[in-house]
């Protein structure tokens, strides 16, 4: 009994997943490359102009912005629902703990005004999202690529379901994978999109149990370089907060530093770090500091897939002329 019962719920799970994998498929299906160019032909130009001028006054904007893209479709789709304020009658995704360091808002706003004023009504946040992270990322170094479009936008942002979607800092690979898992993503993805680490900056308070409090004698963890724990104590004071660089070699460059970083023991978060423990995982981030051309191609494409994630198209959802606000 205990034997079938082990098989009827591993099949459960591959029929969740195969479902997961094919609407997945679907909506990459029905978003076109080019969507705007007849409905709104300077859609996309307007949004790499608002892009680049931020990026170039602050270049850790770019890394914000990808962060964004990323949030917003591992809770409730590629919706632009990590963009709605919080009313007085419900706490929104962005004010959700896992969302508290969130930057760029103010960047897709200004993308938004003007898109407003020049096509009103027919540019989603959504896809505002998705050509902003594009155009981030080409400003600092990555794969510039062609952003299928027609995402229309949720309606809906509840702080709550950040909760099991958003992997946290100390993530295992076990753990990422179920995540991205149910994302309809692999394993290959997961690590091909962590990537984005390589730029950026973390708080304190997502790697500070690795310096003070790790394991049952609240000691130092060991698989950290310990250079790089003796940099880091002094960066972060037990207690303190403050921001460290994701990757402190080339901390504003998308380049495959980050999975350099990792194979010398210095991945900043534990999920960072847990990539080398896994022997899978482990060859592809070695694969990536001998092929930086590879992760780059990589990338793109994963941000493309990704980019599919639960998509509102056609009648479903709306466009809001205002992305903090439910139209």
């Amino acid at each position: 009994m205990e034997a079938r019962g082990r098989v009827a719920g591993m099949r459960a799970a591959l029929v969740a997943l195969v479902v997961v994998m094919a609407t997945a498929a679907r909506s990459r299906a029905q978003l076109q490359v080019g969507f705007y160019d007849t409905l709104c032909p300077a859609a996309e130009i307007i949004i790499q102009e608002e892009v680049s001028k931020a990026v170039s006054g602050s270049p850790g904007v770019a890394a914000s912005l990808i962060r964004l893209h990323f949030h917003d479709c591992f809770v409730r789709g590629c919706d632009a629902s990590v963009l709605l304020d919080s009313t007085p009658g419900n706490q929104a995704e962005k004010d959700a703990p896992p969302n508290s360091s969130l930057r760029g808002f103010e960047v897709i706003d200004s993308a938004k005004t003007r898109l407003e004023q020049a096509c009103f009504g027919v540019v989603s946040c959504a896809d505002v999202l998705a050509f902003a992270a594009r155009d981030a990322l080409a400003l600092v170094g990555g794969n510039a690529y062609q952003v299928p479009a027609g995402r229309r936008d949720g309606n809906v942002s509840v702080a709550q379901e950040t909760n099991g979607n958003l992997p946290p800092p100390t993530a295992s690979v076990k753990q990422l994978n179920q995540i991205f898992g149910s994302k309809g993503l692999t394993q290959s993805d997961m690590v091909t999109l962590s990537g984005a680490h390589t730029i950026g900056m973390s708080q304190c308070s997502s790697f500070s149990s690795r310096l003070y409090a790790y394991g049952p004698n609240a000691g130092q963890d060991p698989s950290m370089d310990p250079s790089y724990v003796a940099a880091l104590t002094q960066q972060c004071p037990q207690g303190g907060g403050g921001l460290v660089p994701l990757d402190p070699v080339t901390p504003t460059a998308f380049d495959t530093n980050y999975y350099a970083g990792i194979v010398a023991n210095r991945g900043l978060l534990s999920s960072d770090q847990a990539l080398l423990g896994d022997p899978t995982t482990a060859a592809q981030v070695v694969g990536y500091t001998n092929s930086p051309d590879t992760f780059q191609t990589d990338f793109a494409a994963a941000m493309v897939k990704m980019g599919a994630i639960g998509v509102l198209t056609g009648t479903a959802g709306t466009i809001r002329t205002n992305c903090r606000v439910a139209s």
